[in-house]
């Protein structure tokens, strides 16, 4: 073991900083240039914005008599000849060590507009946080910036910055820093008014002809105002004498939610399980799961008679708020995931259990009630989005898309684990 890689960063140490136009080859001609010191590099950072360069290198200082000086004019006379700009400074050791109370705060806008920043940099900086590093990480289909924080509160931030994404129209996350995120391996979506657009039961209310009565049960079991178990045998009684056709008809006309096939792709070929989990129905979960290549999935059962009509009625438990919940817990013991390396997504009041259960709850354009008590919310119609909040970036994202055209050209691949569990009884 070489032990030299244990010592700590040389007392004096020089900061280069170049600043131009970006182009091939800048980062190599300008190590190149310090080799001949022989300096130890302590850190380096590098962005590029619009074709601009910023690279910053700080190095040990030269131990040689002259040899800051020699240092210095090796450099200015280097971004001479490559027409950019160069700063050297000398100072002592290395960063200023990152504060405790580390968190990732995402922001999502579209447009992302600088009011937004502006208001977010002032709370960071009222709850006595500390931005170490900004970096973008989607420009559509929306604009996603994400901030290393330190020092701040994680629990005052996330409810200071929850009023700024009100005020501001932009969504915003607070989550933890460190290995938890990297760490989530299991994603469980709601499946109406999340995955796909729409209610499957009000689809079927509308074929049957009691569409408004069905409606408005949903609308008040959705923001909590009814037992959601109780509130489903009721809409699904209105059905009763529907031909089980409409079944049929309704699963083939389910539009995906913006963004739900990107988001799912992403994901799996990253190296994620999938899963869903409805108080809808099974004819349709169990086509997305197959046509999704999901991992697990999880629905209610209708009942259908002999006539091949609906009896009003739905096979074995329901799966309700508590259900869905159980089933993010079964669902990450058969994958053998520890719950809190979860991620759930939900719009409705029968979601809540599944969002607190799982290590990130994300309200998708949810209702108020869900909004205030989950993790954090999005409120822009594209699924895909959810992708920042795990700090994958748009280009991870387009990688998967190239290889789309290889995955539809190569056999079809069946999912590792692809189950239906039933709720606890």
């Amino acid at each position: 073991m070489n032990t030299a890689l244990a010592l700590p960063p040389p007392a004096e140490t020089v900061l280069v900083t170049v600043y131009g136009a970006d182009r091939p080859g800048v980062t190599a001609s300008l190590f190149s240039e310090l080799e001949a010191f022989d300096v130890p590099v302590v850190d380096v950072e590098q962005v590029v914005v619009r074709g601009r360069l910023v690279l910053a290198v700080l190095v040990g200082a030269p131990a040689e008599p002259d040899g800051q000086r020699g240092l210095r004019l090796r450099l200015h006379k280097w971004a001479a000849a490559e027409k950019l700009d160069v700063e050297v400074v000398t100072g002592l050791g290395d960063n200023r060590k990152r504060r405790e109370g580390r968190t990732h705060v995402t922001v999502l806008g579209a447009p992302l507009l600088p009011s937004a920043m502006a208001a977010l940099a002032r709370e960071i900086a009222e709850c006595h946080g500390n931005i170490d590093r900004i970096v973008r990480l989607a420009k559509y289909p929306v604009t996603a910036i994400e901030l290393d924080v330190s020092g701040a509160d994680p629990d005052l931030l996330r409810e200071r910055l929850a009023r700024v994404a009100a005020e501001e129209h932009a969504d915003i996350a607070v989550q933890p820093a460190g290995l938890s995120r990297r760490a989530k391996r299991l994603v469980v979506m709601d499946v109406d008014s999340t995955l796909i657009e729409g209610e499957v039961i009000e689809e079927l209310a509308a074929r049957a002809g009691c569409l408004e009565a069905v409606a408005g049960i949903t609308q008040r079991a959705m923001r909590g105002e009814l037992d959601f178990a109780g509130s489903l045998r009721e809409r699904v009684a209105l059905l009763e004498g529907l031909d089980a056709a409409a079944l049929e008809d309704v699963r083939t006309s389910v539009r995906l939610m913006p963004g739900a096939r990107t988001l799912v792709r992403t994901l799996k070929r990253l190296g994620y399980l999938v899963g869903i989990v409805s108080g809808g129905f099974t004819h349709v979960t169990d086509s997305l799961r197959d046509e999704l290549g999901l991992d697990f999935a999880l629905a209610n059962t209708l009942e259908i008679g002999e006539d091949g009509r609906l009896t009003g009625r739905v096979v074995g438990p329901i799966v309700d708020r508590a259900g869905k919940a159980a089933a993010l817990r079964e669902f990450a013991e058969a994958a053998g995931i520890p719950v809190t390396d979860t991620v759930a997504i939900g719009d409705g009041a029968n979601d809540l259990d599944m969002l607190a259960a799982a290590g990130l709850g994300v309200a998708f354009n949810a209702k108020p009630v869900v909004r205030e008590q989950a993790d954090t919310a999005v409120n822009v119609p594209f699924l895909d989005t959810i992708l920042y909040l795990l700090g994958i970036t748009r280009e991870e994202v387009e990688v998967a898309d190239a290889s789309e055209e290889a995955i539809e050209t190569a056999p079809a691949e069946r999912p590792l684990k692809t189950q239906r569990v039933q709720p606890a009884a």
